[in-house]
């Protein structure tokens, strides 16, 4: 059916169908009941698939109760005060954006070689893979002072701004781009998981971007705003508790997804079947 139609479109910008052309469209029609059979098979499935998504949904709510009710009311715990900039590691560059300008160009991208990590490696809020990026051991080198490690909070700064995303321990030799502000801890300050969820979640770092930023995809966000961003410091121990918290949560989420996916794909098998007339 979609070949028939393509082949049937017209216009070069915007192809489309006039009605007598789709009205002419033949299409298998089966029986009234193998049609609310097939329904019927296929609602089943959207049903598990929906529970699915309810669950996940449900997991991330429980993480905002969690964090919230650890830290949700820093000033009546008596937890003192610091910025971004305080509990960066205190080596140069410990907050720092990737290479801008001529520093690394588009033609200077290759096969395979070191990774280089953009906007889309943590627009989910949590890191991901997407689009894969390399630059030479040669371009690398030019580069090292951008070096990602395992453990750094990434906080996209242009495009889409403000997800946040931490660098899990297994990433291999890696480089940020400008689009991403990179920032590495005093692990005996703050912890990335506390970080990362203080960013995304907490009414006071909201509130700051919210007020120092410009516009609802927060346009003006960048270095010197995330250094000035004040944040509580609460105990260590707590600290490691919502990290271990997380941890057992995200097991059940990366659980979650990979059903997910299974019912995604077994609903995509069922409807070409349905369509086959094989179901």
């Amino acid at each position: 059916m979609v070949n028939y139609a393509n082949s049937r479109a017209v216009g070069v910008n915007l192809p489309r169908l006039s009605p007598s052309v789709l009205a002419k469209i033949e299409i298998p029609l089966p029986p009234l009941t193998e049609q609310r059979r097939i329904a019927e098979v296929l609602d089943r499935a959207e049903a598990l698939r929906a529970k699915r998504r309810a669950a996940l949904d449900q997991l991330d709510t429980l993480t905002q109760a969690i964090f919230l009710g650890l830290f949700g009311d820093p000033e009546a715990r008596g937890w003192p005060m610091a910025t971004i900039a305080d509990i960066a590691d205190p080596s140069p560059g410990s907050i720092r954006t990737g290479p801008f300008g001529s520093q690394l160009l588009h033609s200077e991208f290759v096969d395979e070689g070191v990774a280089v990590l953009g906007i889309d490696n943590a627009v989910a809020n949590e890191f991901r893979w997407a689009e894969r990026r390399f630059i030479s051991e040669a371009k690398y080198r030019e580069l090292k002072r951008y070096t990602v490690h395992p453990g750094d909070v990434l906080i996209t700064i242009m495009g889409t701004c403000g997800r946040c995303a931490v660098v899990p321990d297994e990433v291999p030799v890696a480089i940020n781009t400008k689009l991403l502000c990179c920032v590495t801890l005093q692990p005996k300050k703050c912890l990335p998981s506390f970080l990362h969820a203080y960013f995304l979640r907490h009414p006071l770092a909201r509130r700051y971007l919210d007020r120092t930023a410009k516009g609802a995809i927060m346009a003006g966000l960048d270095m010197g705003i995330i250094k000035a961003m004040p944040i509580p410091i609460p105990p260590l121990p707590l600290q490691h508790d919502f990290g271990r918290r997380v941890a057992a949560v995200e097991k059940l989420k990366s659980a979650h997804r990979a059903s997910l996916a299974e019912l995604d794909a077994l609903f995509a098998a069922l409807q070409h079947r349905a369509f086959r007339g094989e179901l």
